[in-house]
């Protein structure tokens, strides 16, 4: 698949799932937020029970660029948690490595994020980690490899262009942009992890269906 059918299927998804994906797909979803297709902006049949959970599954699935079985996943590790399962699902999936280098803004997109991990570009306390779902623990350093900081992608990222299409940096991230760094202060609070989700509807989804 070519960068060009990847971003109009991102921005396709992004139109079904009702949130904006990726910044190109932002861009689209101003002018045309309804559904892909001819029907996509005509009045819409009630969906069943079924169908809104499943949606709403899919949209946080979408949000992490997970797999289904690594979402299932944070849900059986969330229902082991003495508090919500939720609350500790959602935790869990903001602690991955791609997700908390797309915070802390020296990527893009989630994809981006997790092709820089993938790609060796990212060290943990000054060790390369090149599994996007690492969990990182409060505390630990997340740098872009000295090497790498030459490149022009962070060389843009630490001049904070990216901010204009990212959320703020939430309050468990400490970064020094033009130092791509960043240190993970404390476990985040579900309120502030910036993801559109009902997480009611995804922890019936997967207790029911």
């Amino acid at each position: 698949m070519t960068s060009v059918q990847r971003a109009r299927r991102q921005v396709r998804l992004s139109r079904a799932l009702g949130i904006a994906l990726t910044p190109k797909a932002q861009a689209q979803f101003e002018k045309r937020s309804y559904g892909p297709g001819e029907h996509g902006n005509s009045r819409r049949r009630t969906e069943s029970d079924y169908a809104v959970r499943l949606k709403e599954k899919q949209r946080l699935k979408a949000q992490y660029g997970v797999s289904e079985k690594q979402l299932r996943r944070a849900y059986d590790d969330g229902k082991r948690t003495t508090g919500q399962t939720g609350n500790a699902m959602l935790i869990d999936l903001e602690t991955r490595l791609d997700a908390l280098v797309l915070r802390a803004g020296f990527a893009r997109t989630i994809r981006q994020a997790r092709q820089y991990v993938v790609h060796r570009h990212i060290l943990v306390d000054g060790n390369i980690v090149d599994r996007p779902s690492f969990r990182v623990k409060v505390g630990q350093v997340i740098q872009v490899k000295p090497k790498s900081q030459t490149m022009v992608p962070f060389q843009i990222a630490a001049e904070g262009s990216h901010r204009d299409v990212l959320p703020a940096v939430p309050g468990y991230l400490d970064v020094d942009l033009t130092a791509l760094k960043a240190t993970f202060t404390r476990e985040p609070k579900v309120e502030e992890i910036p993801v559109q989700v009902n997480l009611a509807f995804v922890v019936e989804y997967f207790a029911h269906y």
